[in-house]
């Protein structure tokens, strides 16, 4: 995919579109990160505080409403999950020079190229494959997004490829970005927990007890 001839013509189109306005470009930019981000996958999941810190929206109702205007004017498929623990997918159309788009056959006209529905159920059956981070600069990226410290983002990083991205060992894990979240709320609830233990003395002894004196 050039990305650089997809950029030049969705700009175009986004110029002679009188129903967008400046959030709804500043959302489609913040999806064509991730995009880039998951190497220009065909499908692929998107998660609400991300796009939303990267188009600078502080409203839910904002986001979904731009989210399903990018979708009826055919700019990406927007595929909500209505689930919390299982992130919304989304699939960017892709624009060339002469704006002809790249669809799935639901979608698509006989002038369209066609995305073979073939490579759709492959899609579907590696789903998993595509919720794993690519590499860890991703992990990086999403820990600094949370202004969480490097350490801690490579931590996590080494702790689930070590085990194969399993939970439990034989559960395959089917969104990082909330196995990661979670991974955050342990490490806080542990330093909280380890925080009460220091400052408790639950024998109620001197630090400086003298044992030459007798009992």
């Amino acid at each position: 995919m050039n990305y650089i001839k997809h950029l030049n013509a969705i700009f175009q189109r986004f110029s002679k579109d009188s129903s967008l306005n400046a959030t709804h470009i500043s959302v489609y930019m913040a999806l064509f990160q991730s995009w880039n981000i998951h190497r220009f996958k065909e499908l692929f999941y998107i998660h609400r505080d991300e796009i939303m810190e990267m188009a600078k929206i502080g409203s839910n109702p904002t986001y979904h409403r731009c989210l399903r205007k990018l979708h009826d004017q055919k700019y990406i498929q927007y595929l909500p999950s209505h689930n919390p623990y299982k992130g919304s997918r989304v699939r960017m159309f892709i624009f060339d020079a002469s704006s002809k788009q790249v669809v799935n056959k639901l979608e698509s006209t006989s002038k369209q190229a066609l995305t073979p529905l073939v490579n759709l159920n492959k899609q579907n059956k590696n789903i998993n494959k595509l919720e794993l981070p690519q590499n860890e600069n991703e992990v990086l990226i999403f820990f600094r997004n949370k202004n969480w410290p490097e350490l801690e983002a490579r931590k996590f990083y080494n702790h689930y490829t070590s085990i194969g991205w399993l939970v439990r060992g034989k559960i395959t894990i089917t969104n990082w970005h909330a196995t990661a979240e979670n991974w955050m709320l342990k490490v806080n609830e542990f330093q909280s927990q380890s925080s009460v233990f220091q400052n408790s003395d639950n024998l109620k002894t001197t630090k400086y007890k003298n044992y030459a004196e007798p009992l």
